[in-house]
């Protein structure tokens, strides 16, 4: 099944998001070579961050999930644009835990205590930036906890990611509801019921539930219009030139220092690993072109 996402609304009153992330969490865990606790982890960040693209208006907006605790893990990050481009990366992806009391992977302890933000940049001057502590490390709480608190939106979300024993990612994906101001109580119970009664998501996929039936195993029985699908790919946008342009904006100074080493340089994508060489002789033309 290739990964996308279906955003509905039921009875008119209730938006939902529901979305499989399967192979874009497991090009992922290539790229970063993640151990299993990292890789459910910042898997869980990417298919959240997938899910809220799909509430963006604008074609160029963009969203960035910043995560930082005092567990092992030390910060997760994961971007996405308004068409669930996502990219991502843990500060530390080699790190293992023992399965919590559950025999689930601790991603609480992985995470730890500390903040979590939520960047949208929807082409005002000043991007929005929402601040909230992290509530329990387990990335779909602490979103939830976010929507809540700084958007003072109603909401649930679900996210998982299904690793087998050879570390490949088996089954990933997730769901994001949202309340409107007019939603009735029995609406409020009803989804209430329905969600304590799920299976886990991750056991959904793995058993080949798409979206659609994600979304009629949450709201069974109510009426769902589908208003639109996407499709979910891991993306990075790095480029030689982005490099260069980054290398500029440091400055003729630091430029002209590290041209003078005469061992060139070399700049490192966090996102996909990429690393472009930059030669002495490279760095001397980029110091002519500013001028």
């Amino acid at each position: 099944m290739q990964d996308y996402i279906v955003r509905a609304l039921v009875s008119g009153t209730v938006s939902v998001y529901a979305g499989v992330t399967t192979q874009t969490v497991e090009e992922a865990r290539k790229i970063h070579h993640m151990n299993p606790t990292p890789c459910v982890a910042l898997g869980r960040t990417l298919t959240g961050a997938a899910l809220m693209s799909r509430t963006l208006k604008g074609s160029e907006d963009t969203i960035t999930i910043q995560i930082k605790g005092d567990g092992p893990i030390g910060g997760i990050v994961a971007v996405t644009d308004a068409h669930a481009n996502v990219r991502g990366y843990v500060h530390n992806p080699f790190f293992d835990l023992p399965l919590n009391e559950k025999g689930k992977f601790d991603i609480a302890g992985a995470v730890g205590r500390g903040y979590l933000n939520v960047v949208k940049d929807i082409g005002l001057k000043e991007p929005y930036i929402g601040h909230v502590d992290l509530v329990s490390g387990e990335i779909a709480e602490d979103l939830t906890y976010y929507y809540a608190s700084s958007e003072q939106i109603p909401t649930a979300m679900n996210l998982g990611v299904l690793v087998g024993s050879g570390g490949h990612v088996l089954a990933a994906g997730g769901f994001l509801v949202q309340l409107m101001p007019d939603t009735p109580e029995d609406m409020v119970s009803f989804l209430e019921e329905r969600i304590g009664r799920l299976p886990p998501i991750t056991n959904m996929i793995a058993d080949g539930l798409t979206p659609e039936k994600i979304i009629d195993s949450l709201f069974h029985g109510k009426p769902i219009q589908t208003l639109e699908t996407c499709g979910v790919s891991y993306r990075c946008t790095c480029s030689r030139e982005r490099m260069e342009r980054n290398l500029l904006a440091i400055g003729r100074k630091d430029l002209l220092e590290i041209a003078r080493d005469k061992k060139g340089a070399e700049l490192h994508c966090h996102f996909c690993n990429t690393r472009y060489t930059f030669t002495p002789e490279e760095f001397e033309e980029l110091i002519r072109d500013m001028k």
